[in-house]
């Protein structure tokens, strides 16, 4: 963990900057905010080293769109994006722009104490024994199971899977709730960081 961390809160909704700010204060964190990406960015030579808890729906500077400017400019600084509009879709275009965790609102205060304490210990890159355990994970997956892996991964909901699948949305649920037991993910943004890490490849793509 870096000394003395910063969490900079980039959200356009003053009522959720500040539920943030008293929440991490109050776990002993010290926190930044700011009401828009654009502000952020303006300030970003001067950003202490930390992590990132930015909004996705925002004027101007979307949060995705702001994911993707951090990659050139502040590679090391891990983010977490929080939606009031939470969807697979959003989930995977948000972890593909390196978002290291995605939380819908209303949030838990514990998820999001977990997701901080989290981005605070990454380091950057991936050590080969994650890429491995992935990778071993991935090969216990059953044949359907891998197909709607492909499937959320495409950012598809459930009955779309199901309908390409040709079987129920029940029973892809049955099918995601297995593979992320087998893949050992606690949530949906843990699910597809360990497919894009592994390179899992898109449903409906055709093959290179």
């Amino acid at each position: 963990m870096v000394e003395n961390p910063v969490v900079h809160i980039v959200d356009d909704d003053e009522a959720v900057r500040q539920s943030l700010a008293f929440m991490l204060s109050s776990a002993g964190l010290a926190v930044r905010l700011y009401d828009s990406a654009k502000a952020f960015l303006d300030g970003l030579e001067a950003v202490q080293c930390g992590c990132l808890i930015t909004d996705v729906r925002m004027p101007e500077i979307t949060g995705i769109e702001l994911l993707h400017c951090l990659k050139e400019r502040a590679p090391c600084l891990p983010a977490i994006v929080i939606t009031g509009h939470g969807d697979v879709p959003l989930a995977v275009e948000a972890m593909k722009a390196g978002a290291v965790d995605f939380i819908e609102k209303p949030f838990d205060e514990q998820a999001i104490l977990d997701a901080v304490k989290a981005a605070l210990e990454r380091t950057e890159g991936v050590p080969d024994g994650d890429f491995a355990a992935v990778t071993a994970r991935l090969h216990s997956l059953s044949e359907r199971e891998r197909q709607v892996l492909e499937g959320l991964v495409a950012g598809q909901p459930n009955k779309v899977i199901a309908a390409a699948l040709g079987i129920s949305p029940r029973t892809v649920e049955v099918y995601r709730a297995n593979l992320m037991a087998k893949m050992e993910a606690k949530s949906l943004s843990e699910l597809i960081r360990m497919a894009i890490l592994a390179h899992v490849p898109i449903a409906g793509d055709a093959p290179k």
